[in-house]
């Protein structure tokens, strides 16, 4: 395990030779290889946490609530730039923590979602609308910006983890709807670029996985992955629906996600190259996503 401690700063103890960069979400999927991979290249990064965590030898664990804009003077002290994953399904509280970013760093990298792109979106849907919100309060800040916006997230199907490994089988709906699934070191490294170097400075770039793969196919490259097979159990949409509001997520945001997904089956999201083209690597399949994770599935 690695070993990691809490902290408290000085400002004269905090060397500037390089940019020191902050990581909120740091123990999440995205947030973590950010740290990773920063800490990889010997860039200075320093994690905010909510509790004790394992980080690397020479990572800053600092403890700060993004809830609580007051909790993080401690650690944006000396900090240069911020990596900003917003953990709420709502904007309340963003402009104040926005406000205390502003007071110590330069450079903002937003994690946002491709939805806030969309000609479709309607003001106030639930799915997109709070990094909407996010993304006009970091742009009127004075902060330099960097926005990224992903498709859906492979790690997400880190949700049918349990019922592979118990039941052999995911059941869930819309068995043919197909998405370019991003892995979250795809997205780290862009987010890499966009602070350590002035290449995306003022950009929004929609980061894709390489190809659409139904939700059917994620399954069988799941089985692929774990070594042995697992079946995709479709189930109608009102069954999901009530599913997924006994699983204790909210109303509104059930009756956004669905419909929407629905929708994709017709017209799935565009494919693109950006994550080649800002990294000089093609991004990775799901299919390796999957082989990286397969041991949440056995």
């Amino acid at each position: 395990m690695y070993e990691s401690r809490l902290i408290e700063l000085r400002d004269e103890e905090i060397p500037m030779t390089q940019p020191r960069i902050l990581v909120t979400g740091a123990t999440g999927k995205v947030g973590g290889a950010v740290v990773t991979q920063l800490h990889a290249a010997g860039v200075p990064v320093r994690a905010l946490v909510r509790g004790e965590a394992d980080f690397p030898e020479g990572v800053q664990a600092v403890r700060g609530d993004l809830g609580d804009p007051a909790s993080l003077d401690t650690a944006l002290a000396g900090v240069d730039s911020v990596f900003l994953v917003w953990p709420f399904l709502s904007a309340e509280g963003a402009s104040d923590v926005i406000d205390a970013i502003g007071k110590h760093a330069r450079r903002v990298v937003y994690l946002s979602s491709a939805g806030v792109g969309s000609e479709k979106e309607e003001p106030g849907e639930a799915i997109t609308m709070f990094h909407t919100e996010l993304e006009r309060l970091i742009e009127a800040s004075g902060l330099e910006w960097t926005a990224l916006r992903p498709t859906g997230f492979a790690s997400n199907t880190l949700g049918w983890a349990e019922e592979v490994r118990t039941t052999g089988a995911v059941r869930a709906p819309l068995a043919r709807l197909a998405r370019p699934l991003i892995h979250e070191a795809d997205m780290a490294a862009v987010a890499v670029q966009a602070l350590t170097t002035d290449a995306l400075l003022g950009a929004r770039p929609v980061l894709t996985g390489p190809e659409l793969i139904t939700q059917e196919g994620q399954v069988a490259l799941i089985g692929e992955a774990i070594g042995r097979p697992v079946r995709f159990e479709e189930i109608a949409l009102d069954e999901a629906a009530e599913q997924m509001k006994a699983a204790g997520y909210p109303p509104e945001l059930v009756e956004a996600v669905l419909p929407a997904q629905a929708e994709l089956l017709d017209n799935p999201e565009p494919v693109n190259d950006e994550v080649e083209r800002i990294t000089g690597t093609p991004a990775r399949s799901f299919q390796e996503w999957a082989a990286d994770h397969a041991s949440d599935f056995r």
